[in-house]
């Protein structure tokens, strides 16, 4: 039995959203192939994701000084709790779902303050005398997002920031089996938006078959 991590980063309700309806046609195909697997859903606009700001810095300096948990403030203590609560249950899943809309050529902010909790050295990199190494090998991911406009090709296809930077976060911290289900084109070709979101989904369904 496998862990799955679902994650999705979408303030709209999933029957108004273009990525929430294609993952969750992405997850209940793959319940229906691994209906023993356990899976997690990690909605990250109705979750606490701390930012890496001024307490957990001090926080983090303070322990690295030698000082004890107990000796933070309030603060540092419930933020760095938390960021350690989510490093943890990241590393303790087998197989990732990111589901995010495409944002002013990437994703939305809570998508990156997640990103922010989960590469913490030590727990899922390392540094080494060669550089850093990932220490989540073995697992594999799916990027599912949707887009207005056609980023995949053509002029625009250089100013796509979302799905390339989240390939190599995850490739920075061991996971290089990574596959993207897009959904792209719908503001920009309206009158096929419909048809767009079904191959989508019909996509979505045979990765989750193998998945």
């Amino acid at each position: 039995m496998a862990k799955l991590l679902y994650i999705t980063a979408n303030p709209k309700r999933e029957e108004e959203s273009y990525s929430l309806s294609v993952g969750r046609a992405f997850l209940n195909a793959y319940k229906q192939q691994n209906p023993q697997d356990e899976i997690i859903e990690l909605d990250l606009y109705r979750t606490d994701i701390p930012y890496i700001d001024a307490d957990v810095l001090n926080g983090w300096g303070k322990l690295q000084q030698g000082q004890s948990f107990e000796q933070l403030s309030a603060e540092e203590k419930q933020k760095i709790s938390r960021i350690n609560e989510l490093t943890d249950q990241f590393i303790s899943a087998d197989k990732y779902v990111f589901v995010t809309p495409m944002w002013n050529l990437t994703f939305p902010p809570k998508m990156k303050a997640y990103i922010d909790t989960i590469c913490i050295a030590g727990k899922t990199f390392r540094y080494t005398e060669n550089g850093s190494v990932g220490l989540l090998t073995g697992r594999k991911a799916v990027h599912i997002q949707a887009r207005g406009g056609i980023y995949s090709e053509g002029p625009t296809k250089e100013l796509e920031f979302g799905d390339r930077y989240l390939r190599a976060i995850l490739g920075f911290i061991g996971i290089t089996d990574v596959q993207s289900v897009i959904a792209e084109g719908m503001a920009q070709f309206p009158n096929e938006a419909e048809a767009i979101k079904q191959n989508a989904i019909k996509r979505a369904e045979e990765v989750a078959k193998n998945f």
